[in-house]
């Protein structure tokens, strides 16, 4: 018999700024031998200069951990609405549907 180990719950406390969220349509990942960093950028049609809105930090294990949970939602929502299309399927304009830009 192997015994279970109780799980230990965890209280966690969202403020009203950060439960409104970051809109991000681009991730920039890099990594060291000790960490990953992924940079979260809205980038918006006809703006020569985008800011990151987000970074995270992560270490390799929880990096991977991540891409696991992410895939298994990935997973999960395309079992209930269908496939994601994959960016290289749809080709996109450089300006974004939006007003071409003039100088």
């Amino acid at each position: 018999m192997t015994e279970q180990q109780p799980q230990t719950q965890i209280n966690i406390e969202i403020s009203e700024e950060v439960a409104e969220g970051s809109y991000a349509n681009l991730a920039i990942i890099t990594h060291s031998h000790a960490e990953f960093v992924i940079d979260f950028v809205n980038v918006m049609p006809g703006t020569p200069k985008s800011k990151v809105k987000s970074r995270i930090i992560f270490t390799p294990m929880h990096a991977k951990r991540f891409m696991k949970a992410l895939l298994d939602n990935i997973e999960r929502f395309e079992a209930v609405n269908g496939a994601i299309q994959d960016l290289e399927q749809i080709e996109i304009p450089l300006n974004f549907g939006g007003p071409t830009a003039q100088a």
